[in-house]
């Protein structure tokens, strides 16, 4: 594309990954829900990512209102967001598609990590509702979008050789109790 006046991106393989809007200060139309003068990074991360969805609707051609916002134009948004990936996904015609770790260079394109787009797309959806929209009209949370994602995910997990199957969580190991503990009182 032409030099855009949208932000940067970054992307990495971790989802909090997000857009950056290159440091410029935007007031945000909403006030921080814990009252408090400081937000968390989420907080103000999801307040970027909404600055900069508002940001490409303005630069739209022919700009949208957030009222006419669809989840087509959600779609196109994250097709945008491409530009900026660092995720290298190989095509099936690579000869690395399916490897994790390639041993060499190859001409395949850079995309936005699956888990970078996951969080953005929560934030905004959090972000929506928590700007007056409602959540039955939520373009973010539109089953097309959804669709995206799941695809995303399965091409970016083919082509990497990378499962996105949910880790089991490792416990820590229970100590056994002791044979010998007393009883608690009242007991016995």
């Amino acid at each position: 594309m032409d030099s855009s006046p949208f932000p940067e991106v970054e992307s990495s393989n971790s989802e909090n990954s997000s857009v950056n809007t290159g440091g410029a200060t935007a007031s945000s139309s909403a006030a921080p829900s814990s009252g408090s003068a400081t937000l968390s990074r989420y907080e103000n991360q999801k307040r970027r990512d909404w600055n900069t969805f508002g940001q490409y609707l303005k630069n739209h051609r022919p700009p949208l209102s957030l009222s006419r916002c669809s989840g087509a134009h959600v779609l196109e948004f994250l097709r945008y967001l491409d530009q900026f990936g660092k995720t290298k996904v190989h095509t099936p015609i690579c000869p690395f598609y399916g490897h994790p770790n390639p041993p060499a260079p190859c001409p395949c394109p850079l995309r936005q990590a699956w888990g970078s787009l996951d969080a953005l797309i929560g934030r905004l959806r959090a972000a929506y509702e928590e700007n007056g929209g409602k959540p039955e009209t939520n373009p973010f949370g539109a089953r097309a979008v959804r669709l995206y994602l799941r695809d995303v995910r399965d091409l970016q997990s083919k082509a990497r050789g990378i499962s996105y199957e949910k880790k089991k969580r490792k416990r820590p190991p229970q100590q056994q109790p002791s044979a010998a503990s007393p009883s608690p009182p009242g007991e016995g």
